[in-house]
């Protein structure tokens, strides 16, 4: 399969199960759930021990994932989905949070660090760099309070009342990086 016709890769970064659902950290499993409802697929249990659907998202074949490892170990279920799939790293795009940016602010880009982010050093240990991210603002944990807890913490109830539309817009912005490219992309929606 070349570049052009591979499907896209689209990761969800989160930690399985009910307890961490309303997490800080479950934001990019938040967004592949509303892009499986877009596409109209369901995510069943696929052996890179991740939860995988398949779809077509604006015309472009997808394989939407959401790693069942837990967030340190993304990298393993992603990678093996790549290989599995024959995506190659540039064909991945990884939704996360992000506590240096606002909460609700996006930011899109290719490749660069993982900013003390163990779901994406696992990642990039896996792929390599030059997969697309997808940033979801959570912002900065209030005093002193731990980042480890902070992320591990459900949104708000001042930040779930505008969570629905951000989550709406991050799907958007997954949308608009496969069809139109990260550049028109990032015009659009970094914040």
């Amino acid at each position: 399969m070349t570049e052009s016709t591979s499907p896209w890769l689209i990761a969800g970064l989160g930690n399985p199960g009910p307890n961490y659902a309303g997490n800080r950290h479950n934001v990019g499993f938040m967004v592949a759930d509303l892009l499986a409802d877009r596409i109209g697929a369901r995510f069943k249990a696929h052996k890179s021990r991740a939860m995988v659907a398949e779809g077509r998202l604006a015309g472009h074949r997808v394989v939407l994932a959401k790693p069942m490892t837990y967030m340190n170990l993304s990298g393993g279920p992603t990678g093996a989905l790549s290989a599995f799939y024959k995506i190659p790293a540039e064909r991945v795009v990884a939704i996360h949070d992000e506590l240096d940016i606002g909460y609700g602010v996006l930011r899109l880009k290719r490749g660069g660090g993982d900013n003390g982010h163990n779901g994406l050093k696992s990642l990039t240990a896996t792929l390599g760099r030059e997969y697309y991210r997808v940033r979801f603002g959570v912002g900065r944990p209030p005093g002193r309070m731990d980042v480890a807890a902070f992320v591990l913490k459900d949104f708000s109830s001042a930040e779930r009342k505008e969570l629905d539309y951000f989550v709406d817009r991050a799907a958007d912005a997954v949308e608009a990086l496969i069809t139109e490219g990260l550049e028109r992309a990032q015009g659009t929606y970094n914040g």
